[in-house]
């Protein structure tokens, strides 16, 4: 039962994450706002607002800061983590689209695999390894329509979308001590404040003319609903890490960009071609075969493990 929860968590974190990035596109698309400056705010309200909101619900929110061990690790995913997933994400919408930059994080999935594989000292189990190429393949014809010499991002879009995914894989493997000791609302809370007063401070936030441009009513509606749902989001995705593993939360996860491709064709009207929708079959069939061999894996164990 405790599976898929967890599982129903990823999905729907992952969806409404997914949706968050043809808003930002949006954004970008419709304003002047550079991606430091919506980042500094988005981070920083998102943050705050947790945070009251768990301490009006009577959780001790400053404990962790009594602990130096804890501490160091929570600036750690903070910087790396949160802000890391975060900017790189961002910036990849900026440098190409939403559905680009949604698709590159499938590069996530794959470096956390072979993180545990190397850290286990363990070749990846077939199932993950068909899984693997399956999806590379659908992702493949997703970007390139089928042409070798159609790349349909820029080497900036690139380079962001591979900080993407080594960022995503951090961010989704390394706080895994620091939610179960101190909860997943907590650590999100101070993440999100941390990366955003950090960028800040880089960027002189208080030094910006942009704050003009949220005198726009419509901007500034759009904002508050990513703020809004992004937070849910990333609540929902790392809570799902307490029930499934990090690999089955990334490999789950990857229903993010097929959302928000949806989304970008009926919002922008950004018509796939042919092999593209290939590509996107592909992915579906090859993510469903990760999680439906995952589970028969995970039965398998825990039926061997009643029989001894």
């Amino acid at each position: 039962m405790n599976r898929w929860k967890g599982i129903l968590l990823i999905i729907v974190g992952s969806m409404l994450w997914g949706a968050t990035g043809p808003m930002m596109e949006w954004v970008f698309n419709h304003s002047r706002l550079s991606v430091s400056f919506f980042l500094t705010i988005r981070l920083s309200i998102a943050g705050l607002f947790l945070l009251l909101f768990m301490r009006l619900s009577g959780k001790q929110i400053f404990a962790i800061w009594k602990e130096p061990s804890w501490w160091r690790q929570l600036i750690i995913f903070g910087v790396f983590g949160m802000l890391g997933v975060q900017y790189t994400f961002v910036a990849a919408i900026d440098a190409s689209n939403a559905s680009i930059a949604t698709l590159l994080q499938f590069l996530g999935p794959i470096y956390i695999i072979l993180f545990v594989s190397w850290k286990s000292k363990m070749f990846p189990p077939k199932y993950q390894v068909v899984g693997i190429i399956g999806t590379l393949i659908g992702l493949f014809y997703l970007l390139t329509n089928a042409e070798m010499n159609n790349l349909l991002i820029s080497t900036e879009a690139l380079l962001w979308g591979l900080g993407v995914g080594l960022a995503f894989a951090f961010y989704t493997v390394y706080p895994a001590r620091l939610m179960k000791e101190w909860g997943v609302l907590t650590i999100v809370g101070w993440g999100m404040l941390i990366g955003g007063f950090l960028l800040g401070i880089i960027t002189q936030l208080w030094r910006s003319d942009e704050w003009i441009y949220l005198a726009d009513y419509p901007l500034n509606l759009t904002i508050i609903f990513i703020i809004l749902i992004g937070t849910v989001a990333f609540v929902l995705f790392l809570s799902s890490m307490k029930y499934i593993t990090a690999v089955e939360t990334s490999i789950l996860s990857s229903l993010e960009p097929l959302t928000a491709m949806i989304i970008s064709v009926i919002w922008f009207g950004q018509i796939l071609g042919a092999w593209q929708y290939f590509g996107v079959v592909v992915m579906l069939i090859f993510v469903t075969w990760l999680s439906v061999a995952g589970e028969l894996k995970w039965i398998k164990k825990g039926t061997e493990g009643l029989e001894s």
